[in-house]
C-alpha cells in the first residue's frame, strides 16, 4: 500500500473520529468454547479456530496452541503492522525486516508450586530487525513511533484493568 492509499483511507476516519469521540470506541471480543474432555478450548481467531491447550511445561503435549505463545504473537503481529502503517504514512521506504518477541515465564507461579514465584511474564524482548539501509533517523523514528501506536504493546507494558465476571448459560 502506498502513502496516499493508506491516508485516503485513514483520512475519513481521523476526521470521524475528531467530530465524535464516542464513535472511535470500539470494543473487540474473543470467545474460547471449553472441551468437554480435553484441557483445551477452541477461540476464534476471525480467519481460523485455534485449539488452545497447556504448554509442555505445565503438562501439555505441545500439540495445541499455547495462550503465551498467543500473546506473544499478538503483540509481533500488531509491532509490525503498526511498523508497516508508520512507514508508509511517513513515507519511510521499508523493504523488510523481522520482529520477534520473547517472554520469560517461572512455571513454579502458574503451576502452584512457589507461592512467591510469579504467575505470568516476567520480562517479554521485542526485537526489530529492520533494512540495514535505513537512516539512523528512519529507525529511531519507526520504533518510537510503533512504541507509540501499537495497541498490544501500549495494552502490555502499561496494564489495563481486567474484570472478572460470571453468566450462567443462556
Amino acid at each position: 500500500m502506498r502513502q496516499e492509499e493508506l491516508q485516503a483511507v485513514q483520512a475519513p476516519l481521523k476526521q470521524r473520529y475528531r467530530d465524535d469521540e464516542q464513535s472511535a470506541v470500539v470494543i473487540l471480543r474473543a470467545a474460547a468454547d471449553l472441551d468437554s474432555v480435553a484441557v483445551s478450548c477452541s477461540v476464534q481467531t476471525g480467519l481460523a479456530l485455534v485449539e488452545a491447550g497447556l504448554h509442555p511445561a505445565s503438562g501439555g503435549d505441545g500439540t495445541l496452541a499455547c495462550s503465551g505463545d498467543m500473546l506473544l504473537q499478538a503483540l509481533v503481529a500488531c509491532a509490525g503492522v503498526t511498523l508497516r502503517s508508520v512507514a508508509v504514512n511517513r513515507d519511510i521506504a521499508l523493504s523488510g525486516g523481522r520482529i520477534t518477541a520473547a517472554g520469560e515465564l517461572d512455571f513454579r507461579g502458574t503451576m502452584g508450586v512457589d507461592r512467591d514465584a510469579p504467575v505470568g511474564f516476567r520480562a517479554i524482548d521485542l526485537r526489530f530487525e529492520l533494512d540495514p539501509g535505513l537512516s539512523p533517523e528512519d529507525v529511531e523514528t519507526l520504533l518510537k513511533l510503533t512504541e507509540r501506536y501499537c495497541v498490544v504493546y501500549q495494552t502490555i507494558s502499561k496494564g489495563v484493568a481486567v474484570t472478572i465476571s460470571h453468566d450462567p448459560p443462556a
